[in-house]
């Protein structure tokens, strides 16, 4: 067993230039911005789709609802002698919750049931989300990866830089027949990412602390999720964390912008050139991934701060 302390919001700072792209944006720059991880309960009969779209037109302003013609999520197995086709999944067509909502869930109106059962998927399952506006298409793919459970969280006693501190012990052990990317939700928009390289298969503890400026000066619940990424999603979260400095949530406009897996495909035929993303400057801002997720909650007992 192993116990680690982490002052930041980062374990590693190791980033893969060839998946994550800084780009600096001018303040005039129109971007979509899409909000599309999903997290997988799998104790729940469904997955909770829901894709949010915006706009931003400046890094001072705030984000705008973009209009969508359209919304699918096509979902499989990719046929080995034909990567750019899914086999033994579906397609969920998707519509706005509200108008003016920028929410898309699945339709309830198609003949078809359009939600996804969790019982339909596994493990490297293919997803493809693939979006158009009245002008553009936008296109990501993505593969469901799975997690393991937070076993326990643990209210500490120790202190950091001010001494005001909260210290949160977590708690969880990884599976030792692959390699996996973790990313810990400590709620308060306030992100870590690891890997399992010096851990792989062993029981983890860490302490993560709570900085006194969040004002825990009351007794409350925190809500902790582990959920599991590729290592693309991995280092897009570990450069948003980096670049917005714990201040920002992963789906807001940081002045310097990361890239993430959703692609201007317009007046592409083949979603595969998709993976080519210095086809040009056109691209969305966020990111498309299906991972599934554990939670856990603690409540936090201030007389021992």
């Amino acid at each position: 067993m192993k116990r680690f302390i982490l002052t930041l919001l980062t374990i590693s700072i190791i980033i893969s230039c060839e998946d994550v792209i800084d780009v600096e944006l001018p303040d005039n720059d129109t971007r979509l911005i899409v909000n599309g991880v999903i997290r997988v309960d799998e104790t729940q009969e469904y997955l909770p789709i829901e894709i949010i779209v915006s706009k931003s037109s400046s890094f001072f302003e705030s984000n705008n609802i973009a209009a969508l013609e359209s919304a699918v999520i096509y979902y499989g197995t990719t046929n080995p002698d034909a990567p750019e086709i899914l086999e033994g999944g579906g397609i969920s067509n998707l519509t706005e919750l509200e108008p003016g909502s920028g929410k898309w869930v699945p339709d309830p109106t198609f003949d078809s049931d359009q939600r996804i059962r969790v019982s339909n998927i596994n493990e490297g399952d293919v997803f493809q989300l693939l979006l158009t506006t009245s002008e553009e298409r936008y296109f990501a793919t993505t593969t469901y990866v799975k997690s393991v459970p937070i076993e326990s969280l643990e209210q500490g006693n120790q202190t950091l830089f001010s001494g005001d501190e909260t210290e949160v012990i977590v708690t969880f052990t990884d599976n030792g027949e692959r390699d996996d990317f973790y990313i810990l939700d400590f709620d308060f928009n306030e992100y870590l990412v690891t890997e399992d390289e010096f851990y792989q298969g062993q029981t983890f503890v860490f302490s993560y602390f709570y900085d006194s400026d969040l004002e825990l000066d009351t007794d409350r619940t925190i809500n902790i999720g582990l959920f599991g990424a590729d290592e693309s999603f991995y280092n897009y979260m570990n450069q948003i964390i980096v670049q917005s400095g714990g201040d920002q949530g992963p789906f807001q406009t940081p002045a310097a912008t990361v890239r993430g897996n959703i692609t201007n495909i317009t007046g592409i035929d083949n979603s595969e050139v998709s993976d080519n993303v210095s086809r040009n400057d056109n691209f969305a801002l966020g990111y498309f991934a299906i991972v599934q997720e554990y939670k856990k909650s603690i409540v936090i007992d201030n007389e021992k701060n």
